[in-house]
């Protein structure tokens, strides 16, 4: 049984990826900031027909002992590690001009945002290749990747919102992060995939409905629709899959096409 690790996996789009990797299969562990939410973890473990199938961490990615916890529980309970999703992000607490924003909210957003996946990464990693072994005294290469990494960014890695600069860079670095990382771990047979949402229908994106109903109004999305949690979780799923192992640092949008650029 492969296990999964998911940040934030809980609500919003990591729920949706929760959920999916549970119906293809997966253990999965959540890691989230909330009080253990009972009714999310009885419809997962419903969903899964084995409630020793699912598991609820509290604690948060932006504290390094935490990640341990995160890393070393899963590998207690079900003795490997195979996926990890980074998904577990903040918007800034207000939405400031650049000449207005605070280095509070700087520091908080990129805390969360990017420090916190980067170093969960290193300790996933570190711990799959234990788990792994030397390459060199496997009995045969591996069929597919040893384990596979998926980074949840946004596109702001690659629009400009200058009310909220924090948030960019901080997506902007995971995209830096994603192949830096698929860099360094392919010699490990560790492979590394940025998945990069346009407007998904969350909690975080509800206070600005109207505005982003103007805009697939206007044509400015080819697909002129919400996304949903559900089409991210279709694209970690792929991923995930271990269906393209000759891939690595690929940013995969999931926005209906509103990356493209149209005259």
């Amino acid at each position: 049984m492969p296990v999964a690790l998911v940040t934030g996996g809980n609500r919003g789009i990591g729920l949706g990826i929760s959920r999916r990797l549970v119906a293809d299969g997966f253990a999965v562990s959540i890691l989230a900031t909330r009080e253990e939410p009972a009714d999310v973890l009885a419809e997962l473990r419903e969903l899964a027909g084995d409630a020793s199938r699912v598991r609820y961490l509290r604690g948060s990615v932006a504290e390094p002992a935490d990640h341990v916890r995160f890393v070393d529980d899963a590998v207690a309970a079900w003795g490997r590690l195979d996926v990890l999703v980074n998904n577990a992000g903040v918007a800034p607490a207000v939405r400031a001009d650049l000449l207005e924003a605070t280095a509070e909210s700087f520091d908080r957003v990129l805390g969360i945002n990017l420090r916190g996946p980067y170093f969960l990464t290193q300790a996933f990693a570190a711990k799959a290749i234990e788990l792994r072994g030397p390459l060199g005294q496997l009995p045969e290469p591996p069929a597919g990747p040893v384990a596979t990494i998926v980074n949840v960014s946004s596109i702001s890695a690659a629009t400009v919102s200058t009310n909220r600069g924090d948030y960019c860079i901080s997506k902007a670095g995971v995209a830096m992060a994603t192949q830096l990382w698929a860099a360094r771990l392919a010699p490990e047979g560790i492979v590394v995939y940025e998945v990069r949402p346009g407007v998904i229908a969350t909690d975080m994106t509800a206070a600005v409905t109207a505005r982003y109903d103007a805009l697939f109004a206007s044509g400015a999305v080819p697909v002129a629709r919400w996304g949903r949690p559900a089409d991210v979780a279709a694209a970690v799923s792929l991923l995930a899959s271990g269906a393209t192992p000759y891939s690595t640092g690929e940013v995969f949008h999931v926005d209906g096409g509103m990356h493209i650029p149209v005259l």
